[in-house]
């Protein structure tokens, strides 16, 4: 029971650890569009809070959450709609699709910045 409940602390030691590797700014391309995007991140435990940004618009995200390596998020742009955002972080690299409920889907890669 003694190691268990050391395996479940380092565990979860970890899981913070990769949360909050995810503070920062992130900036990529959408895939296919050639359209450069950002992102501003911070981790608080399982929550994702930040800002989606594109041609210089901050668009804050929302029900952001972060579940080991994986996160989600949602953004509502003017004119646009919602999308929802699912994506894998692996080290100083997130590959995100995106779906904006009508069909219209994508990939994004994004790299921290340094």
């Amino acid at each position: 029971m003694k190691y268990l409940s050391i395996i479940l602390g380092v565990l979860l030691l970890i899981s913070f650890a990769l949360a909050s590797d995810i503070d920062g700014k992130w900036s990529g391309e959408i895939t296919g569009a050639g359209m450069q995007i950002e992102f501003k991140f911070k981790a608080e435990g399982k929550t994702l809070t930040g800002f989606h940004i594109v041609n210089g618009t901050e668009t804050a995200i929302k029900d952001g959450k972060i579940d080991g390596d994986k996160i989600s998020f949602k953004v509502t742009l003017e004119g646009m709609g919602t999308f929802e955002h699912k994506g894998t972080i692996s080290g100083d690299q997130i590959k995100m699709t995106y779906d904006d409920g009508s069909g219209q889907t994508g990939e994004i890669v994004v790299k921290k910045a340094k």
